[in-house]
């Protein structure tokens, strides 16, 4: 048992208290004693206190909205903040933190209270941020920036967490776009306890389909289709001209193939597709315009039973104008966002109805059933300098 010496209460006992406290309180409380910054900043400390945070959940409520505005690029000196909203079950939004996020970045996925950022090419060390990337608790003000083995034209990120291990890791899949004869697509898999990058070698063993690349080689995965589900990593990819879900399973980290529902484009004119969870199963949401009645619609496919091609089911429903999706409740609503005029909505496929939400237009959104503050990263020695904070315990502009 770590020392946390008390003459009033047994060691037992003060580590107990201390896990079911807020990140907040923890922080100041690592300068009461070397003993207790020492417990805090422990690993077992660490993974008992999010176990413990995670099933104490609020339960009294629809889920989280994780919501940054549109940043205004021509303004230097703007900055861009991220906002968490409780979804409360009158369908009224509550803000409950916000926070500067560390820029130019792109927010990759979301875990146990961390973000993945990957930073975005515009700065003038183009090369170093096609392969930067970042862990960021802002809970505890921790950034660790990772850096990957090989730059490339092109680079697809995945962000997962591996519950029986207690880890997280990062898939990196690079590939060219402008060679004549493509290369097949490479990947890399950065674990976060080893704090180590390795190559990796995305190889289907059995694809279906007859154009498909050579030995079961990926040339290409589609980034804005990224859902992390099941235990594994979803992107829509290519393999020669053989479009299917691959999938990456975070325990034994191997690739495998998913089948696309068999001609689901037909009668469409395709916006745009997204993968998402849909009330628990694995869905392929595409937005479009229906060649019959010339009008927009929404095919949401659902995969009834996980892997098997014979279980899509299609449901289709009227949705106008409809610019981006950016994920499902639990309850089965779509997070959507129009522009004409702007409006970002849950739209319930059941009952049609929209739910307007009162913010400003998104540069990304994310939906979690549940959201904790963690220690995350606490144990990991690189610090965000000192920082503003808001109201709310987050930095803040």
């Amino acid at each position: 048992m770590l020392s946390l010496s008390s003459e009033l209460l047994p060691d037992n006992v003060v580590f107990n208290i201390l896990t079911r406290l807020p990140v907040k309180s923890l922080i100041r409380f690592r300068c009461v004693s070397q003993s207790w910054n020492s417990t805090i900043t422990n690993p077992i400390f660490i993974t008992k206190h999010l176990d413990l945070a995670s099933s104490l959940s609020d339960i009294n409520n629809d889920g989280y909205l994780l919501f940054t505005p549109l940043r205004n690029y021509l303004d230097p000196s703007s900055s861009k903040e991220w906002t968490t909203f409780v979804y409360n079950t009158n369908r009224t939004l509550t803000q409950i933190s916000r926070f500067e996020i560390p820029s130019p970045n792109l927010i990759i996925g979301f875990w146990n209270g961390v973000f993945c950022l990957a930073a975005k090419n515009d700065d003038s060390d183009e090369k170093d941020l096609r392969r930067s990337l970042y862990l960021w608790n802002p809970s505890i003000r921790k950034l660790k920036k990772l850096l990957a083995t090989r730059p490339a034209d092109r680079a697809v990120f995945g962000f997962g967490y591996h519950p029986q291990n207690n880890d997280y890791k990062i898939l990196r899949v690079t590939f060219a776009i402008q060679q004549v004869t493509r290369k097949p697509a490479e990947a890399e898999i950065y674990t976060l306890s080893t704090d180590s990058w390795r190559k990796a070698v995305i190889s289907v063993e059995s694809f279906s389909g007859s154009d498909s690349g050579p030995n079961g080689s990926v040339d290409q995965v589609y980034f804005p289709t990224r859902l992390c589900f099941n235990g594994a990593l979803h992107f829509i990819a290519f393999s020669g001209g053989h479009k299917f879900i691959l999938s990456f399973d975070i325990s034994d980290e191997r690739f495998r193939e998913i089948l696309l529902p068999q001609n689901y484009l037909e009668g469409i004119v395709k916006h745009f597709e997204r993968l998402a969870m849909f009330k628990g199963s694995l869905a392929l949401i595409v937005f479009g315009e229906d060649l019959v009645e010339m009008s927009d619609i929404c095919h949401i496919w659902v995969m009834k039973e996980y892997g098997v091609v014979e279980s899509w089911a299609r449901k289709s429903v009227p949705m106008k104008q409809v610019a981006e999706f950016f994920s499902c409740t639990i309850n089965g609503e779509l997070l959507v966002e129009r522009l004409t005029p702007y409006q970002s909505f849950l739209f319930d496929p059941d009952s049609l109805n929209e739910e307007i939400l009162n913010i400003p237009m998104p540069e990304c959104m994310i939906y979690t059933p549940n959201f904790v503050e963690s220690l995350v990263l606490l144990d990991r020695r690189t610090a965000l300098p000192n920082a503003k904070i808001s109201k709310l315990g987050f930095p803040a502009r």
